[in-house]
């Protein structure tokens, strides 16, 4: 059962990222001749204005990745824990997000995701807006977890998760999207509500991604952003 379980989450995990980047690369404003990762990642970071939120919580979270591995005893007090949240112990749903609990390959895709993804979201919904929607949607999903769904543990994926729902969310809703966009983006919709009916807290980070996005951005200015012309692959 615990197979069929990883199976469906795997699953899951691979419509996210299969329809998430082309999403992500047609929203990126890379040029055509920029087709390779390095080249879509250099096009993304050199955009103005500079994703400074990204920055800024990347960088965060790059160092707390150099303490859990350094401090003693940091990830068991910060991370998500058994009846925290009862416990008075709130502030675990907003450290978790820098706790990578499952180690060096949570690492490996997180930080990169949130490299390519955090940028993208911030040129869409700008700097306050982005925070708005990778805090609450992280939160979200770690309130949940703690209630029953993964009550230990850590990582920002659920957060990047809500990012990637917030502009899933925005191209659906936008007559003007494109018909590939639109497609790619029901299908992360999907995978968010597979992933909470298996009870994986992703699904809720996707989800609220999807609710906090049409509240802070739609119809204001970042949600404009959306429409702007940019090559398709």
């Amino acid at each position: 059962m615990a197979g069929a379980h990883e199976l469906e989450l795997y699953a899951s995990a691979a419509v996210v990222i299969g329809a998430g980047q082309p999403l992500l690369i047609a929203l990126s404003g890379a040029r055509n001749e920029e087709r390779s990762p390095v080249q879509v990642l250099s096009a993304i970071w050199r955009r103005r204005p500079w994703p400074w939120a990204t920055a800024v919580v990347l960088a965060v979270v790059l160092v707390m990745i150099g303490l859990q591995y350094t401090v003693p005893g940091l990830s068991g007090h910060l991370m998500r824990q058994p009846d925290a949240l009862r416990d008075g112990r709130w502030w675990r749903v907003f450290t978790a997000l820098f706790i990578q609990s499952s180690g060096l390959v949570q690492i490996v895709v997180n930080v990169p995701a949130l490299a390519v993804a955090g940028p993208v979201a911030e040129r869409v919904l700008g700097p306050r807006r982005w925070l708005l929607v990778f805090f609450g949607s992280g939160v979200a999903a770690n309130v949940v977890s703690e209630a029953g769904w993964s009550r230990t543990g850590g990582g920002c994926s659920v957060a990047i998760c809500g990012l990637v729902g917030a502009l899933a969310a925005l191209c659906l809703v936008r007559a003007a999207s494109p018909k590939r966009q639109r497609a790619n983006a029901t299908a992360i919709l999907a995978a968010g509500v597979f992933l909470c009916a298996i009870a994986n807290n992703h699904g809720v980070g996707l989800l609220a991604g999807c609710v906090l996005g049409l509240v802070v951005a739609w119809p204001r200015k970042g949600y404009d952003r959306v429409s702007e012309p940019v090559p398709q692959r």
